[in-house]
């Protein structure tokens, strides 16, 4: 009896509370809620911030210390040539002729971080442009992108890269274009696979039926719903051509000297890493920090906008640790389902 009071009670106080709207969560405000409670990408975007932000600052620095990237100084170097380390004249030591190393990688970010972001925005355009067109529409416009894109991602990029920089000679433009060229069908690829999906979605028939013109169901109807997929991969390129920049440049077919990069200060620093480990460690630190950054983010924003991919790898990650420690007790493993392994089979 007094059960029956009480939930006659928790009836009436529940319908005397106060209504609460509930309030949906779009995907985007869902992924935002995810990428926050994830450390990794947070440090690894308030990394990419400051790198960022000390790209920007570089003339203030190069006005603070009274060093310019291309000035050399004589205190710089030391009697038998070799640069001076790192010190209150120079905060991360010198080159081979002087010139400041603090300074100068600040200059490099600067090269670096517009050449990665700047291609990969230019090839993901380009790429979602070509994949959505020939996703959405097939036939023969289909069979030629979707051809094009297989010899793009066929063609060893890094003999064309050095051909192009020898025939047409080593400069930042050059740079760019190789990297935008060979940036865009990666991202093609995914969209066209992703469009040939979503074209057959129900809200994409209707809008076919009330009359909607092919571009408006693209780039209304379509088009957000891969920014998602468009955005991981932006993440995971933009790395990837600042490894490729750094590469070209330490070859000599990228930005030439005195414009600091990172890769030419790399190719500067090879003949001085026996007597100047500065000269080596911190571009390399740069790189190292700055690349690494960009892939931990780009993952915690995939983890993200798909959440099971990170609940199917714990749940591994879990069931190996409870069949090692069965392993130990001295009982048998469990298999995917839960269930006891048993000798000899069925």
């Amino acid at each position: 009896m007094s059960s029956v009071t009480e939930l006659e009670f928790q009836a009436q106080a529940a319908e005397s509370a106060p209504e609460q709207a509930i309030e949906g969560r779009s995907q985007w405000q869902l992924t935002w809620r995810r990428l926050r409670h994830d450390k990794v990408a947070v440090g690894s975007g308030v990394v990419i911030l400051v790198m960022v932000a000390l790209a920007i600052a570089a003339p203030a620095f190069a006005a603070l210390t009274g060093h310019g990237p291309t000035q050399q100084f004589n205190s710089g170097t030391a009697l038998n040539g070799i640069p001076v380390g790192p010190g209150r004249a120079f905060w991360l030591g010198a080159d081979e002729q002087g010139r400041d190393l603090f300074v100068r990688i600040l200059y490099g970010a600067r090269v670096s971080l517009f050449v990665g972001i700047v291609t990969t925005a230019i090839g993901a355009a380009i790429g979602v442009a070509a994949g959505l067109t020939a996703g959405y529409f097939g036939g023969w416009v289909d069979t030629v992108l979707a051809r094009f894109v297989d010899a793009v991602l066929a063609f060893p990029y890094i003999v064309l890269a050095l051909a192009l920089a020898v025939v047409l000679g080593p400069s930042l433009p050059v740079v760019m274009g190789i990297i935008t060229f060979f940036s865009w069908a990666g991202i093609a690829r995914i969209v066209r696979g992703q469009t040939l999906s979503i074209k057959e979605k129900e809200y994409i028939e209707a809008a076919r039926s009330v009359g909607a013109s092919s571009w408006r169901i693209m780039f209304v109807d379509i088009m957000p719903n891969l920014l998602g997929p468009v955005l991981v991969l932006a993440t995971l390129y933009i790395p990837t051509a600042i490894v490729f920049e750094a590469t070209l440049s330490f070859l000599g077919l990228g930005v030439q000297p005195p414009t600091p990069s990172w890769g030419n200060l790399l190719s500067g620093a090879e003949s001085y890493y026996n007597v100047a480990w500065w000269y080596l460690v911190f571009p390399a630190l740069a790189l190292f920090i700055t690349t690494l950054a960009f892939n931990l983010l780009g993952d915690g924003i995939r983890d993200a906008m798909d959440p099971r991919t990170e609940r199917i790898f714990a749940a591994g990650r879990g069931r190996r640790r409870r069949d090692r420690e069965a392993a130990s007790a001295g009982a048998a493993p469990k298999d995917a389902y839960g269930l006891t392994g048993q000798a000899g089979g069925i």
